[in-house]
């Protein structure tokens, strides 16, 4: 339908994508007005090679190929244009006030509730917890952002990154 210009159809697949596609891009780029710009750059990709699409793939995997080229180019380009490079080693450690040598927790975490306050806590967790999906090397960030944020099978991964369900665990 989309190939023979069903507007409509194009609307749906992007609507059922649009968000998981935001996340993948957004683990590489690293905020959110690029990974949108690299979202409208992919769906610009889809729409001029979709003639070329020999269905070898699902159309999930084709469509994500894509958006991770696009993401990828967007990602070198931003970080040559950078002064700055990654943590180094010499850094502080952002989680030595978190965990122990062992990685066991320092304290126990209080349970998330529904208070005002426990919902700020909670919004700022889960800014740290996308700041350390971020601060992965992009192999984990991107097995880790499509296997538990977006509920992709094993199989679709591995598909994907072209990896062995060996190597999609060790990276998990």
């Amino acid at each position: 339908a989309i190939r023979a210009g069903d507007e409509a159809s194009f609307a749906e697949l992007v609507a059922r994508h649009e968000r998981g596609m935001i996340r993948l891009a957004l683990a590489y780029v690293g905020d959110l007005a690029a990974a949108e710009e690299v979202v409208q750059e992919t769906w610009l990709a889809v729409v001029k090679g979709l003639k070329g699409f020999k269905q070898r793939s699902s159309f999930k995997t084709w469509l994500f190929s894509i958006l991770m080229n696009q993401a990828r180019k967007r990602a070198a380009r931003r970080f040559k244009e950078s002064s700055e490079g990654s943590w180094h080693a010499e850094d502080e450690d952002p989680t030595s006030e978190l965990f122990d040598v062992a990685g066991e927790w320092r304290s126990k975490p209080p349970a998330w509730g529904s208070t005002p306050e426990s919902e700020l806590l909670a919004k700022e967790a889960i800014e740290q917890i996308h700041n350390a999906i971020a601060s992965l090397p992009d192999k984990q960030r991107i097995v880790i952002t499509l296997r538990d944020l977006e509920s992709w099978t094993s199989e679709e991964v591995c598909d994907l990154m072209k990896i062995t369900k060996t190597n999609q665990r060790v990276l998990l």
